[in-house]
């Protein structure tokens, strides 16, 4: 093609896109999309226009689009406005059956905890507890029924409720990847405590001081569960019914959906937890501010989760957010090239772990052996007397810290960390490779060879990141574990895949973890405690007692005496317990290592940098274009 037929072919198009970089806050999807096409017309000129002034300009127009790209992704105030006011009541609209199907599943379950009250006067013990019904009884006698919300201080009541309420939502979330069943079975336990909570304060003859005090904060906090559930029902959707795509990548949308749900209910927590921590206690207020105030609340909620997406849906002024395309075929490959969000990361998590779950799940196996095998030949007692598993649900978590800190095993500190320092250079091992294996290169880059010397020093500096974690763990209170793990572990984690990526050393690599947090803390954050809920859940869904009963009937064909059957007992719940572990671990830490190149393209942009530098890098074969 002539130079002038090309540029009278394509100038109207770069009149446009000049226009559009001119704008105060363009759009960067579309300048985005607008990149790709200038790319092309760049690469096009440089081919066959090398020494041209069309070339010069449309390469000026690549290097404008690439900063404006870049200067307008971060998080801004009009970004956050428009998931308030488009995005989140888009999916609330378009997750209308889930939230539908969580409410009334609720409702149901509410009415049976009352019922069950009503029918049986030692219900309410069964599922709140017997010291906190005699504690409440005691107060009712005092004349302070709500006297429980009085207990502590406002601010460390506020935040203590709301972590609890936090980790409950994300809970009742992530168990929507065990196809919905599991939210359903959180929902339904939790609106059943709920019913019975509230229904033996009616028995007490105090519903009306209970109903005014507990739903000051109650209207937000139990509204919230319910959304929580219908994001996990909505994630769990695409396992169940995927349609025409693939079971994985049906879940990986409805994945996104789900997080984008759950996010929105963040601030309703935190909220909840101050209205809780400061105003439930202020129990002399009058019953028509705490009525009006019960009011306010059930407004908001009603309106904004039901009036406003119902009423745009219907009237067609909602518009779907625009969503990451999924790979035409079922191989799934994960792009590291591209800034994600948090629903991305999180499906990006599930495809790599599948890929590699021969390998995660073979190393998982010899962890458990090698730590059930050092543990119980060198112990100082007997597997009964380390581990004492009580047969109830979840009886493994509550000895699970016996598996880190056991006055029997003086050793464990050394074993943990080894062990953890394994699973972690695997894991980043595999990553790595993984991104390596997909990253845009120059043609004149050096490929980086993963020499034997490479391992050794990565192994070496991830072993002394986790020795340094563990000793904190042992130096430390468990409150203030409790407080440094979601604070503290998922940095640590950053810090060591940085390491293993750019081949850093401690100190570089502390400083290199620093400046990609930046103002992303709270996405990395945000993306750990999702991992961690859904690890948690599934431990806690594998800890019931049918552990119980595969061990019992396992034994039933051993001829052991009853003390060696009890220790073969021990010894088979040990190492389910710790192979379930070291399969969670690397979900966990690799969520993380993923949430690395998204940061990384914020921070620096390399992908973009890359792809503008090899712009025009191209041979003609036979008339046709080979891209470099």
């Amino acid at each position: 093609m002539r130079e002038t037929s090309f540029i009278k072919q394509n100038k109207e198009k770069w009149k446009e896109f000049e226009h559009d970089l001119n704008k105060e806050n363009g759009d960067p999807d579309k300048l985005s999309d607008l990149f790709i096409q200038i790319t092309d017309d760049l690469s096009y000129s440089r081919t066959f226009y090398p020494n041209r002034s069309v070339r010069v300009y449309l390469n000026n127009i690549a290097q404008q689009i690439f900063y404006s790209i870049y200067k307008n992704r971060k998080t801004h105030v009009g970004r956050l406005a428009y998931f308030w006011t488009h995005e989140l009541p888009f999916m609330v609209w378009e997750a209308r059956k889930e939230f539908r199907l969580a409410f009334w599943v609720f409702v149901l379950a509410f009415s049976i905890g009352m019922l069950s009250c009503a029918m049986d006067a030692e219900f309410p013990r069964i599922v709140l507890g017997d010291n906190y019904v005699d504690m409440t009884i005691e107060n009712i006698e005092s004349g302070d029924p709500m006297a429980v919300y009085k207990q502590k201080g406002e601010f460390g009541m506020s935040v203590g409720i709301t972590i609890n309420n936090l980790w409950v939502a994300f809970q009742t979330f992530a168990l929507g990847v065990f196809f919905a069943l599991g939210t359903l079975f959180y929902l339904i336990k939790n609106a059943i405590m709920v019913g019975a909570f509230q229904f033996f304060f009616y028995e007490q003859g105090v519903f009306l001081e209970s109903f005014l005090t507990i739903w000051i904060h109650g209207t937000l906090e139990i509204s919230a569960i319910v959304i929580a559930a219908a994001a996990g029902l909505t994630m769990g959707k695409g396992l169940v019914f995927p349609g025409t795509l693939t079971r994985m990548q049906a879940f990986q949308i409805s994945a996104r959906r789900g997080v984008k749900i759950m996010l929105g209910i963040v601030p309703i927590f935190i909220i909840a937890g101050f209205l809780e921590g400061y105003m439930t206690r202020q129990t002399e207020t009058p019953d028509i501010i705490r009525g009006l105030f019960i009011f306010i609340c059930l407004s908001f909620v009603i309106l904004y989760f039901w009036w406003l997406p119902n009423k745009r849906g219907k009237e067609g002024l909602l518009i779907r957010p625009k969503e990451a395309r999924l790979p035409a075929d079922d191989s799934q490959v994960i792009d590291f090239t591209r800034i994600k969000s948090s629903g991305e990361i999180f499906s990006d998590i599930f495809i790599f772990y599948k890929k590699n779950l021969g390998a995660i799940g073979g190393v998982a196996v010899a962890s458990a052996l090698l730590y059930c095998g050092m543990t119980f030949t060198f112990a100082d007692a007997s597997p009964s007397e380390m581990f004492n598993f009580p047969q109830n649900m979840f009886g493994t978590m509550s000895v699970l810290h016996k598996f880190f800190i056991n006055e029997s095993v003086p050793y464990l500190f050394i074993l943990n960390s080894f062990i953890f320092s394994c699973l972690t250079f695997v894991s980043f091992t595999f990553l790595v490779k993984t991104a390596e294996d997909k990253e845009i290169r120059l043609e004149d880059e050096v490929q980086p060879n993963q020499t034997t010397l490479r391992h050794i020093l990565n192994f070496l500096k991830i072993t002394v990141v986790i020795f340094l974690m563990n000793l904190v763990i042992l130096t430390q209170s468990w409150y203030t574990v409790i407080f440094l793990i979601p604070i503290l572990f998922p940095v640590l984690i950053l810090w060591m895949y940085i390491m293993c990526k750019e081949n850093k050393g401690l100190i570089t690599g502390l400083g290199r973890t620093v400046f990609l947090l930046g103002s992303s803390f709270g996405k990395l954050l945000g993306t750990y405690l999702l991992t961690l809920a859904i690890g948690v859940s599934f431990f806690l869904i594998t800890d019931t007692s049918l552990i119980w009963i595969y061990v019992s009937l396992v034994s039933m064909n051993l001829a052991l005496e009853q003390e060696m059957m009890d220790q073969f007992t021990i010894i088979s719940l040990t190492f389910i317990a710790m192979t379930v572990l070291y399969l969670i671990y690397p979900l966990i830490i690799n969520g993380v290592g993923l949430l690395y190149h998204t940061l990384l393209e914020v921070k620096e942009a390399s992908t973009l940098k890359k792809r503008v530098q090899n712009i025009g890098k191209s041979r003609s074969i036979q008339g046709m274009l080979r891209e470099s």
